[in-house]
């Protein structure tokens, strides 16, 4: 059922693409950086989500995601960027990195998610982390050997300055090739978001081909 309505989902993010393109105006739909951010594969259309676990319009988010996902074609480079403002979204951020480390990440993303909304557990203790991530065959001793490690700590450093580079104060934010951000108030709605996305990666799919 889960699947359906994700199909389902998706073919009318496709459908908002195609009626509304023609009046997607930058400064108003979207904005253009002043100083590009270099992405990490030139030859694809690179697209970033910012987010963070704790943040509710993410959580609701996520879904559509899910769905524009099953939408892309192979030239376009989709990845997830967590935010760090605070403490907590740090800690979350470190989350993140640590289920993609222990190689859990697909499975255990979206209960991340559920256990902060829906069964208010915020997961910002590690004991509870750690509770957590056995449901999925993390050892206490993986956990620790992953946590907090070199590599964690370089992708939560590089993750920072690249939302920084990104000039993003909220989540969910969506960039676009390094260049163009767009957001629920700028594409008027977060059903909207990947319509504008969408009409942006057609803009780079063209120059890309030149």
């Amino acid at each position: 059922m889960k699947l359906l309505q994700t199909a389902m989902m998706a073919v009318a993010i496709m459908f908002s693409f195609s009626a509304m393109a023609a009046d997607y105006q930058e400064g108003k739909h979207y904005k253009t950086l002043a100083n590009p951010v270099l992405v990490r594969d030139p030859s694809k259309v690179e697209v970033v989500e910012v987010f963070w676990y704790g943040c509710g319009h993410c959580n609701h988010f996520e879904p559509t995601v899910k769905a524009w996902k099953m939408s892309i074609q192979s030239d376009v480079d989709f990845r997830q960027v967590p935010a760090q403002f605070s403490r907590q979204w740090k800690i979350h951020a470190g989350l993140f990195y640590l289920t993609k480390a222990l190689k859990v990440h697909e499975k255990a993303h979206q209960a991340i998610f559920d256990s902060i909304h829906k069964y208010r557990k915020p997961l910002l203790d590690k004991d509870d982390q750690k509770e957590f991530l056995a449901q999925y065959g993390v050892s206490e001793a993986d956990f620790d050997k992953y946590d907090d490690s070199f590599m964690v700590r370089r992708q939560l450093k590089m993750a920072d300055q690249l939302v920084r580079d990104y000039k993003i104060s909220g989540v969910p934010a969506i960039v676009v090739a390094g260049k163009y951000v767009v957001n629920a108030s700028s594409a008027g709605g977060e059903e909207h978001i990947f319509g504008v996305v969408n009409h942006l990666i057609e803009l780079e799919r063209k120059l890309l081909k030149k």
